[in-house]
């Protein structure tokens, strides 16, 4: 119990604990940037629908606007959220996920950034699809992409940018 303590604290861990505590990492940024999406859909680029979950359970008031209107607010407020989740993630995963140092610094954020700049895309691609041609909630939209990053991002992160 004393070493599986150990892992966590520290970088180094069995691929297994490594995993776990990049879903735990993975989980707070999830959080931080759901918070600053919310905040976004509604009050900066309007993307919420009346009929949304968030909308109904947080009593806000939305006003209609068009689909094409919604779905370009909803790709800006990705792209903020991309930004700044990115870089709260790169620093959790530097102290406590990976092993930073198999490139320097500054190309190591870099690729970061790249590996997360691919599954933004595909996300995002993903997302605004659903709300063009399916209707689909900003909500439900933000899921999907949700999916397809951690399954993009931690591929990247593992083999490509930080150390075994």
């Amino acid at each position: 119990m004393k070493q599986i303590l150990h892992q966590f604290a520290g970088r180094k861990a069995h691929p297994v604990i490594q995993f776990i505590k990049y879903g735990i990492s993975g989980g707070i940024v999830t959080i931080f940037s759901m918070a600053v999406f919310a905040i976004l859909t509604w009050k900066v680029f309007p993307s919420l629908q009346e009929n949304e979950l968030i909308v109904r359970l947080l009593k806000l008031h939305v006003e209609p606007i068009d689909e094409i209107v919604r779905a370009r607010n909803y790709a800006y407020c990705q792209i903020i959220v991309f930004m700044l989740a990115n870089l709260v993630c790169y620093f959790i995963n530097i102290a406590w996920v990976f092993e930073p140092g198999r490139h320097s610094r500054r190309k190591e954020l870099f690729l970061f950034y790249v590996v997360s700049l691919i599954s933004f895309v595909a996300g995002t691609a993903l997302g605004t699809g659903l709300i063009a041609f399916f209707n689909a909630g900003a909500v439900t939209a933000y899921v999907a992409n949700m999916i397809a990053a951690v399954l993009i991002n931690f591929a990247g992160r593992k083999y490509y940018i930080f150390k075994q």
